[in-house]
């Protein structure tokens, strides 16, 4: 098994293609280490806070086997038909010969993966006596009494188990023989199954060192620890949300558009609430707080779209929508209870802010600017439809150059991203304190007033 990993890395690694499709912000940290890992012929943990892909990384692992595996056919334990495992393979080798069945089993069922509760037994991972194989009149002296558990019959694939502390300890111990002499023991059956395994498992470091721990003759036993980490770049950020949000609808409306400012816009806030200090720092902010966030915030679109008819376009004001949505994804520390919403409401519009000087930096706002030194004030908010905000500015100077800063095609503009765009430009100008603001928590309409 671990041979065929090897092989088909390699592989891989000398045509130049990625090693684990569809894993962001990994390249250059930890996908070097688990190659590594993989052609040393490793067992490894993934070791790292909630929400950075260990789960995905361990399943992207099953891309490395060979596509289709023989086994003998009815065999619980994935027997190759040259060398069986299992008493039942060997007695159907010996009977059939070159006459035995053989059945192909695809990579995908070659990964077995279990949750670490702490209601997990024994019997659930490597097996028990079965009593009703018994009733059929086999002795207990019988290997073929046992019903085997996940482990064994992950025979010839990859056995992943999530959040390994939360495991007892003494279920941990049934897992040792397995990581070293590759063999089981059930209920004193000395059963001798050199099993074929790669064993992976993720770990929280919270709970690696707090809550639950992985017992030390376990730990010596896997030979590689990885750490994983939230995407250190702002483009992984912003990769990694466009990989994951799901965005697609089906409706009358069409798929809603989240412009790419907007994006980032949630990629800043999630760094900003990730560093913040007053967010626990043990807890970790998930990467599912920014797809969340995301899809929130086109469902604000969808349903402006839903009434007013227009097509659904992701604009600033959809965007408190995500604080209320996003607060129970965020641990923070007891000093700030009470406060949760005012930090992730001002570490938002810092997001905003940020990416306004980042895409619109040297653009000359001013013809814009000056519509509002007569008093005019805009209309805005998730109610207002993109035609009734621009017919309030009329004429905008400089929309073309403003939508292609903000990486709209030319030629692909319609008046839901015009509007986006214009929007984004009045709230980065109320921000850099150009213009005023009247936000809907100051008013009883709910709108917003630029002025």
């Amino acid at each position: 098994m671990k041979a065929e990993l090897r092989d088909n890395l390699l592989a891989r690694l000398a045509a130049g293609e990625p090693a684990f499709p569809g894993i962001v912000g990994f390249d250059d940290t930890v996908v070097p280490e688990l190659e590594r890992a993989l052609l040393a012929g490793h067992d490894l943990v993934l070791l790292g806070e909630r929400g950075q892909g260990k789960t995905r990384l361990l399943r992207s692992l099953t891309g490395l086997l060979d596509e289709w595996a023989p086994v003998i056919e009815g065999s619980e334990l994935n027997d190759h038909p040259y060398a069986p495992v299992s008493v039942w393979g060997q007695r159907t080798v010996a009977q059939l010969a070159e006459a035995t069945p053989v059945a192909w089993r695809h990579r995908s069922e070659r990964y077995g993966e279990k949750l670490a509760t702490p209601d997990t037994s024994v019997g659930d991972l490597i097996g028990d006596v079965d009593p009703i194989k018994v009733a059929q009149g086999r002795t207990l002296g019988d290997p073929e009494t046992i019903h085997f558990g996940l482990v064994p019959r992950t025979n010839r694939g990859i056995l992943a188990v999530n959040e390994l502390p939360d495991l007892a300890e003494r279920i941990q111990v049934a897992l040792l023989n397995v990581l070293e002499e590759r063999d089981i023991q059930i209920r004193g059956y000395q059963l001798r199954l050199p099993l074929d395994l790669l064993v992976v498992a993720s770990a929280n470091p919270e709970d690696y060192t707090n809550r639950g721990r992985i017992i030390t003759p376990l730990k010596d036993r896997f030979g590689a620890e990885i750490r994983t980490h939230y995407p250190l770049a702002l483009e992984d950020e912003v990769a990694l949300i466009g990989q994951e949000a799901l965005l697609s609808w089906d409706g009358t409306l069409g798929d809603p558009v989240v412009p790419a400012h907007l994006v980032e816009v949630i990629a800043r806030y999630t760094r900003a609430v990730r560093e913040a200090p007053q967010v626990d720092q043990r807890s970790g902010v998930s990467a599912r707080f920014a797809i969340a966030a995301v899809e929130t915030l086109a469902a604000s679109a969808v349903r402006r779209a839903a009434r007013t008819g227009e097509a659904a376009v992701a604009r600033v004001c959809d965007l408190p929508s995500v604080v209320p949505a996003s607060r129970g994804k965020v641990e923070f520390e007891d000093t700030e209870e009470g406060r949760e919403f005012e930090v992730l409401g001002h570490l938002l519009r810092r997001a905003v802010a940020q990416t306004f000087r980042g895409h619109l930096a040297g653009v000359d706002l001013s013809a814009l600017q000056a519509k509002f030194d007569g008093g005019t004030t805009v209309i805005a908010g998730d109610e207002v439809p993109a035609a009734d905000l621009l017919r309030q500015l009329g004429t905008v100077p400089g929309l073309a150059q403003l939508l292609e800063r903000l990486g709209v095609p030319d030629g692909a503009e319609s008046p839901g991203q015009a509007a986006a765009a214009v929007e984004f430009a009045l709230e980065g100008l109320h921000l850099n304190r150009r213009l005023a603001k009247q936000g809907p928590d100051t008013r009883a309409d709910g709108k917003t007033i630029y002025g």
